[in-house]
């Protein structure tokens, strides 16, 4: 046991403690907040998609589409449009608005939230359209080509401007922080309009976000102007690295160091979901939009749940259904029974904290080894193409095959995965769910068994 404790007590000194102060900070509360305020939209968008290539699945069905749905496709898909088509868009109002919030809870300022996700909006708007240096002047890159379309600055795909997309998500995060920031600096030193209390809110608001419009702006253009001086502008520098975290969390290595690193959290009470979500969420509906397009990328849209962690984290449905039904232990039967119901929709919390997974040393080893292996099947059979890429967003709680099915766009084969992802999980965690259940029904004979 004391080695057993020193692996925890290493856990919580070097993972708990610093992912824990990174999960307070505001700006990561802020897009913890975005993500989830924005899954409605992305479902809703995913969905009229899904609708859009059934034929390309159910070929049988092809010359039934044509001559229906497709006919009002472009009506249909203007749903998709603007929620994919503009997910940066909704990040950068919910980060400017939950951010802003958070300061006027936190530090008792006198700041709306309103104005803060306007103001985030408005420099973010600022940052889009693309400029050159042309003989000593600045001008607005027009570009008309089969595959690239410019004009006036603003680039066109398919679903509209392309950086008010899912590519532009970062740029918005960092535009929200820089307006937020400014506004927040505006209020502390004074530096508003402030209305007499007989004049309307609205109007007074619109006066005190006055100043800090006029301070973003100048902070926004002259320091586009500086990157459009060197040839370059916010999107392109933050392409470099975003292009290497992707490529690094497209990898297999790097999927198994997001499950650990979620799971790790977990064993020592932290949800280790919510906080290691709020950097990759940006990430996967990115990729899910380039699968959209023609990629092949494992990890997009809700790989997790359709692939990894089937019943909740640590990939429990199979031992819940076994604990239910099958243990010998009375404590885990009720608490299986208990559990049954939410974990067939991704929801283990009581099989967490009521088995107990986070602090068992016995239980450690399949918590973290389970997803690890299912999202190594699904990344391999993804990666292989025996599977098609994930294109549509579905809801987290989607049970097992469900959720794969929906997200590929009706591929069978996603499904079997789904389900043999699920069972492996499950013989991972079958010997050491019997050694528990032993030591549990030894303990209720009144023997004092060490768990």
């Amino acid at each position: 046991m004391g080695s057993e404790n020193k692996v925890f007590a290493f856990l919580e000194k070097y993972l708990m403690g610093p992912m824990g102060k990174i999960a307070s900070f505001r700006i990561v509360r802020a897009i913890m907040a975005a993500g989830m305020a924005c899954i409605p939209f992305t479902i809703v968008g995913s969905m009229f998609l899904v609708l859009n290539v059934i034929p390309q699945t159910f070929t049988f069905l092809e010359g039934f589409w044509n001559s229906t749905f497709l006919k009002i496709g472009d009506l249909y898909m203007l749903a998709n449009k603007a929620t994919m088509g503009i997910l940066a868009l909704y990040f950068c109002l919910v980060i400017g608005y939950e951010y802003t919030k958070i300061y006027a809870e936190e530090e008792d300022l006198d700041v709306n939230p309103l104005n803060g996700a306007l103001l985030s909006m408005f420099a973010y708007f600022m940052a889009i359209p693309q400029l050159v240096m042309d003989d000593g002047k600045m001008v607005l890159v027009n570009i008309m080509k089969k595959d690239v379309n410019i004009f006036n600055g603003w680039e066109m795909s398919g679903d509209g401007v392309s950086r008010l997309g899912t590519t532009g998500i970062f740029t918005a995060i960092i535009m929200s922080i820089i307006a937020v920031q400014l506004y927040r600096l505006c209020v502390k030193r004074q530096w508003i309009i402030k209305m007499p209390e007989a004049v309307p809110e609205g109007v007074s608001r619109s006066f005190t976000a006055l100043i800090p419009a006029f301070l973003v702006a100048f902070v926004i253009l002259a320091f586009t102007g500086i990157l459009v001086a060197f040839d370059t502008d916010i999107f392109k520098i933050i392409a470099v690295p975003f292009g290497f975290v992707v490529n690094l969390t497209s990898s297999w290595i790097g999927i198994l160091v997001i499950y650990f690193l979620i799971h790790a959290l977990w064993i020592v009470g932290i949800h280790g979901a919510n906080i290691i979500s709020a950097f990759i969420t940006p990430i996967v509906l990115s990729n899910m939009q380039l699968n959209i397009e023609g990629a092949n990328i494992p990890f997009a849209g809700e790989f997790q749940n359709s692939f990894v962690v089937m019943g909740g984290s640590g990939a429990t449905l199979g031992l819940c259904v076994f604990i239910a039904f099958l243990a010998k232990s009375e404590q885990l039967r009720v608490l299986g029974k208990a559990s049954l119901a939410p974990g067939l929709f991704n929801i283990n919390e009581p099989l967490v904290f009521g088995l107990p997974i986070v602090y068992n040393p016995f239980l450690a080893i399949p918590f973290f080894l389970a997803p690890m292996v299912s999202a190594s099947i699904g990344y391999w059979t993804i990666k292989l193409e025996l599977v098609k890429p994930i294109i549509a967003q579905v809801p987290w709680p989607s049970p097992i095959g469900f959720g794969a099915f929906i997200g590929t766009a009706g591929s069978l084969m996603a499904v079997l995965v789904s389900l043999i992802c699920g069972f492996v999980a499950f013989l991972i965690w079958f010997p050491f769910i019997k050694i528990y259940d032993k030591k549990l029904v030894e303990q209720e004979k009144g023997n004092d068994a060490l768990i």
